[in-house]
């Protein structure tokens, strides 16, 4: 990419050692910003992580260890972003999330608080330590990665979507509280969720391979898909990162308190 737009600015996605938020991470230094990156892995893992951000970029890039169940361990990671870049991070994307889906029912009281934990309250804590930051500067972006499950439910996934709609609606509060902080010439603060449905990565092979029926691999997506999203194909983690970096820019100072579907037509039912 060209176009580093995001050159001096600083950057953290939460859950990016992998997936959707490690190419949000990679597109961003692409961009030109600095990033932090933090997520759960093997040294191997994390080690590579950083590597393919800073391929993307101009490297720089750190790993921030926290539990984001503890809200105590989200404040230190905080404080030492603030010191890494020079007073807080400009660009928060909470992309962290975890799934358990099992009848409401039989639902371990343990899933829930972990589920509830790291999908919402940690975007709480992280968005209440880098927003009067970002209103100080004048520049503040705030992505939020919700699911089509924080606009539509689905059976077996009660903290889930419970998570994903409180995060939805966190987000609007957020902005709205942040709209008039800034102006158009310093680019405004915003908060916004991306909506996925599908998306493309290793952890679903196994339910695509299920769906063949000795069929191709197409064949096995078609068949996953066919239920909910009338698009018939998954989205890449590469177009969720296009759209983030996108809500970067200045020209996007207007978008916010918005939760953008993308989802294959998936909510337009």
């Amino acid at each position: 990419m060209s176009d580093r737009f995001l050159h001096g600015r600083t950057a953290l996605v939460t859950g990016s050692t992998s997936g959707i938020g490690l190419a949000i991470a990679q597109a961003l230094a692409a961009a030109g910003a600095r990033v932090a990156i933090n997520g759960l892995g093997s040294h191997e893992q994390i080690s590579a992580a950083i590597k393919a951000v800073d391929t993307a970029g101009n490297g720089g890039t750190q790993h921030f260890s926290a539990d984001l169940r503890d809200p105590t361990d989200i404040a230190a990671m905080m404080t030492a972003l603030a010191d890494w870049s020079d007073g807080g991070v400009d660009i928060l994307v909470n992309n962290a999330g975890i799934q358990h889906a099992v009848p409401l029912a039989h639902m371990p009281v343990e899933k829930w608080n972990d589920i509830l934990a790291i999908n919402l309250s940690a975007a709480f804590h992280t968005m209440r330590l880098a927003l009067p930051a970002m209103a100080a500067r004048g520049y503040g972006r705030v992505i939020n990665i919700a699911s089509v499950h924080g606009l539509v439910a689905s059976r077996d996934k009660a903290p889930y979507v419970a998570s994903k709609f409180g995060l939805v609606g966190l987000s609007k509060v957020a902005a709205l509280e942040y709209a008039a902080e800034s102006d158009r010439a310093r680019g405004g603060i915003t908060v916004n969720c991306i909506c996925p449905g599908w998306v493309e990565t290793p952890l679903i092979e196994p339910q695509i391979e299920a769906r063949r029926g000795g069929g191709s691999r197409d064949d096995g997506i078609r068949a996953l898909l066919a239920e909910k999203q009338p698009s018939l194909r998954m989205t890449l983690p590469e177009e969720i990162a296009a759209l983030a970096v996108f809500l970067c820019r200045r020209e996007a100072h207007n978008i916010t308190g918005a939760a953008l579907p993308v989802d294959g037509g998936w909510t337009a039912q």
